[in-house]
């Protein structure tokens, strides 16, 4: 069944294939062709615009409506018909991971499989102020790693056979967005907007992990996921927000409730949880929010906890030659519910782009609870808190590419150490290590 999902992926990339555009020396080019575009009397072009803005550069897209630095770089194959611009994305990772190389302790799992996500969006002018914008992403995880998941040390979060799934990562829903968006501008540098989504992202948290660049070449999800991006799926979202010039205020309601195990069907929407975002990039460079959200009931196995969480994230994104950047993450997140301490979470990732190679880490210090690792309580505790840090360590190679796809050769490998009371169960400073190849499209390159 995995071989034949890894061919069904391979399909679709050479099917999402397309002619790239060319380089243009000097800023960054989403930046330039921006400044091109505002200053060109073709007004009827398809709008090569920020999905929220006609007065931002495509660049700053995140997720949802999160913002990057404009300086970004952008993966991706983009293909333009008479009115609407339209924008492809992926990431492919075929590997072999193995979460206990040393067989230390008794949660570590190996396996062969293929973590995978497909995004393509669109948008179009409405008449000279407006612009609508449609996203869609689709995962074929719960065929290539199964209703569990796959193997991740220490990760915790939603479920599979009404148990909490530890130690694994989720699979992603095969509908992971179904989104619209309307932004109007006032001004060059005044916007409002509406985005709606079922399912979407809430204005929580920084840009979600996998659309993060300093993230990209790292198949595996953060071990602090539901500290910052966990409300990326969300069955029913409404987003309002307004920006003016560098500061960008969002609110939102949305459904708490993470999404079932039942990875093909639609979750019933409730909005019945609210967040709210404040966005500030003082110069192309460097992108900073803080977020706040009030989740009801998020996880199914314990309906009557609510959580609240807050964020604060900077990312920072310096260009400095032909496919040559350097991209950082870092990031703070809080969970706090009722009667319990505050379990809080820190992020620090970076990746270095030198043409075909890029060197990648990720440290992190997560605090599980003894519900996050299903321990007995008896055991440990009711309210004990377990200190995890984890440091990556990785790398890719571009091999060639097949089409606007580029195939990359890739490794990592992840040292842990965590409070000595878990020992028994994952052993003393256990470590995980995988080797895997990277299906991803090229660099968009745009010239006028």
């Amino acid at each position: 069944m995995k071989i034949q999902s890894i061919a069904v992926l391979l399909l679709l990339c050479n099917a999402l294939a397309a002619e790239a555009q060319h380089h243009m020396p000097g800023m960054p080019d989403t930046v330039k062709h921006q400044k091109m575009m505002q200053d060109s009397p073709m007004m009827d072009m398809p709008p090569m615009s920020h999905s929220f803005s006609l007065n931002l550069p495509m660049s700053r897209n995140g997720s949802g409506t999160a913002w990057l630095p404009d300086a970004s770089p952008m993966y991706g194959i983009m293909v333009h018909s008479k009115k609407w611009m339209y924008m492809f994305h992926g990431n492919i990772a075929l590997r072999y991971t193995n979460q206990d190389l040393g067989n230390k302790g008794t949660r570590g799992d190996e396996a062969f499989d293929a973590p995978n996500w497909f995004m393509a969006m669109g948008q179009r002018k409405v008449g000279q102020k407006g612009l609508f914008h449609f996203s869609a992403m689709l995962s074929l995880d719960r065929i290539t790693e199964g209703g569990s998941g796959y193997p991740l040390l220490f990760q915790s979060g939603e479920s599979w056979q009404n148990k909490p799934l530890v130690d694994q990562q989720h699979p992603h829903d095969f509908i992971s967005e179904l989104s619209v968006g309307y932004s109007y501008a006032f001004s060059k540098k005044s916007d409002l907007y509406i985005y709606a989504g079922y399912p979407g992202e809430p204005a929580l948290g920084s840009v979600a992990f996998m659309h993060r660049p300093s993230a990209l070449s790292n198949p595996d999800a953060p071990i602090s996921h539901h500290w910052n991006d966990g409300t990326h799926i969300t069955f029913g979202v409404a987003t309002i927000g307004y920006r003016y010039d560098k500061f960008k205020i969002e609110a939102s309601s949305f459904t708490g409730r993470e999404p079932n195990e039942n990875r093909y069907d639609f979750d019933k929407p409730r909005f019945d949880s609210y967040s709210g975002r404040l966005s500030f990039n003082p110069s192309q460079n460097w992108s900073f929010q803080v977020s706040q959200g009030w989740i009801k009931s998020p996880e199914a196995l314990h309906p009557e906890e609510d959580i609240t969480r807050t964020t604060a994230s900077v990312i920072y994104s310096f260009p400095f030659g032909e496919e040559k950047s350097l991209n950082a993450t870092a990031l703070w997140g809080l969970n706090k519910s009722k009667g319990a301490d505050g379990e809080n979470a820190a992020l620090l990732e970076a990746t270095f782009r030198l043409r075909r190679l890029a060197l990648y880490t990720r440290y992190e210090w997560t605090q599980k609870s003894v519900e996050e690792l299903d321990l007995n309580a008896m055991i440990y505790g009711d309210h004990s808190l377990f200190p995890v840090n984890a440091l990556t360590l990785g790398f890719n190679y571009d091999l060639f590419s097949i089409g606007k796809f580029r195939v990359a050769a890739g490794g990592q490998l992840t040292g842990y150490h965590a409070d000595s009371r878990l020992n028994s169960l994952y052993g003393k400073n256990p470590v995980s290590g995988e080797v895997f190849l990277r299906i991803y499209p090229s660099l968009i390159k745009m010239n006028m």
